[in-house]
C-alpha cells in the first residue's frame, strides 16, 4: 500500500472565490493548496470587463496570507454582448479565458449567453488573439431532464463549436456523464476537461441519507449535480486513464451554511480545504495514484500553455480529522464531509 506520494505542486483550473469577507474567508484554502487557479467570473454583478477582472485580481491577492505563493488566473464573464474589441483588451492584460454560463445554468447565471450564435463575433476574437473559452455544458430548456441537460449540450451547442472554431481552446467544466468524458477523449479539436473531486467520488445517491424519508444532504446539492454511478465510474476510467485532456478543477463553491441548508438551497460544494486530499481518496480508490500528478499538476498547464511548477508537495496517507464548519464572514461555511476523517492529509 502506498504511504506517500511526491508531485509536483499542483493547479486549480476552476475554481470560486466571491468577493468581499466571503473572499476574505477562503482564499486561504485555495492558496494553500494550490499554485495558480482559474478564478470563476460570476460574481453579482458579473466580471464583464478587463477593468473590473483587474480590481478583482487585486482583492483576491490582498487576501493571500503572507508568504505564500499564489496566482489567480483571471477570467471574464461571457454575455450576449461581450464586444470583440474587449478580447484584445483582455489578452494585453494578461486574462486568460471567458466562461461561457448559458442564461438560467447555475448560480449567478442569468446575465450568460441566451443564444451561441450571439457570440460568434467574440468567439473569432478570442480564437484569433489565443483565449480559452471555458464552458458549463448544459442546456436550460424547461423540458429536457435535469440529469440530460449535458448531454444534450454536447449535441446541440459543443460538437458544432468544435467545427466552427478549430483553433479555439475549449474547457468543458466538471463534466459530470459518461457521454461527455467519451466526447472529450475522442473528439477531434482543441478541447479539455476538468473534473471535480466530488464527481469522482460520489454519485447522486450520496444526496440522500439512507433511503426515503431519511432527508436530503444539501451539503452533497451541486450544479450540474451528480449524476448515476455509471456516469461516477466513466470519471473515474477517464482520468485513471492519463489522458492530457482532463485536468483538476475543483468547481469549489462556497455558500453560507444557513443558504444551504434552505428551503431553496445554494447549489455548489465546498472543497477548497481538502481538495488534494479527496482527489487522493478518489485516485486511490481506483488503483491510479500514478497520474494523479498529470492530472493535478502537468495536464492543466499544458492545455493553458504555462509551465508546470517546479516546486512539490507530498500526500500522505495520515488520517486527520475535517472541521465540521468554518468562519465564512458573519456567517459559517461546512465544507463537503466536515466533521469526517479523511485518509489523506497535503503537505508542502
Amino acid at each position: 500500500m502506498t504511504e506517500h506520494i511526491t508531485l509536483l505542486k499542483p493547479d486549480d483550473w476552476h475554481v470560486h472565490l466571491r468577493d468581499g469577507e466571503a473572499l476574505k474567508a477562503v482564499v486561504p484554502y485555495t492558496a494553500a493548496q494550490f499554485g495558480r487557479a482559474i478564478v470563476m467570473p460570476n460574481l453579482r454583478p458579473p466580471i464583464t470587463t478587463t477593468e473590473q477582472a483587474l480590481a478583482y485580481k487585486s482583492r483576491i491577492l490582498a487576501a493571500v496570507p503572507a508568504g505564500m505563493q499564489f496566482e489567480p488566473l483571471m477570467t471574464l464573464y461571457l454575455t450576449d454582448n461581450t464586444p470583440p474589441d474587449e478580447i484584445a483588451r483582455a489578452k494585453a492584460a494578461g486574462i486568460v479565458a471567458l466562461k461561457l454560463y448559458p442564461a438560467g445554468a447555475t448560480t449567478n447565471s442569468d446575465a450568460g449567453v441566451t443564444d451561441i450564435r450571439k457570440t460568434y463575433k467574440t468567439l473569432e476574437a478570442m480564437q484569433r488573439h489565443g483565449l480559452l473559452l471555458l464552458i458549463h455544458g448544459e442546456v436550460t430548456d424547461s423540458d429536457i431532464d435535469l440529469f440530460d441537460r449535458e448531454a444534450v449540450f454536447i449535441e446541440r451547442t459543443m460538437a458544432p463549436l468544435l467545427k466552427d472554431f478549430p483553433a479555439l481552446k475549449i474547457v468543458f467544466e466538471h463534466i459530470t456523464t459518461k457521454e461527455a468524458a467519451q466526447f472529450v477523449a475522442t473528439a477531434h479539436g482543441n478541447i479539455a476537461a476538468t473534473v471535480t473531486a466530488h464527481h469522482l467520488l460520489y454519485n447522486r445517491n450520496a444526496i440522500f441519507t439512507g433511503g426515503a424519508g431519511s432527508g436530503l444532504r444539501p451539503h452533497y446539492y451541486c450544479l450540474p449535480v451528480l449524476k448515476r454511478e455509471i456516469h461516477r465510474q466513466a470519471l473515474m476510467d477517464a482520468v485513471a486513464s492519463g489522458s492530457p485532456r482532463f485536468f483538476l478543477g475543483t468547481d469549489s463553491a462556497p455558500h453560507a451554511s444557513q443558504m444551504k441548508e434552505a428551503s431553496v438551497c445554494g447549489a455548489g460544494c465546498f472543497t477548497a480545504m481538502s481538495a488534494m486530499e479527496l482527489y487522493a481518496e478518489a485516485f486511490d480508490g481506483a488503483g491510479a495514484l500514478q497520474h494523479l500528478e498529470a492530472f493535478a499538476s502537468k495536464n492543466g498547464p499544458a492545455f493553458y500553455g504555462l509551465p508546470a511548477h517546479t516546486q512539490t508537495v507530498q500526500l500522505k496517507r495520515e488520517a486527520f480529522a475535517l472541521p465540521e464548519a468554518v468562519p465564512f464572514g458573519a456567517a459559517d461555511l461546512k465544507p463537503l464531509r466536515g466533521g469526517e476523517t479523511l485518509a489523506w492529509r497535503l503537505h508542502s
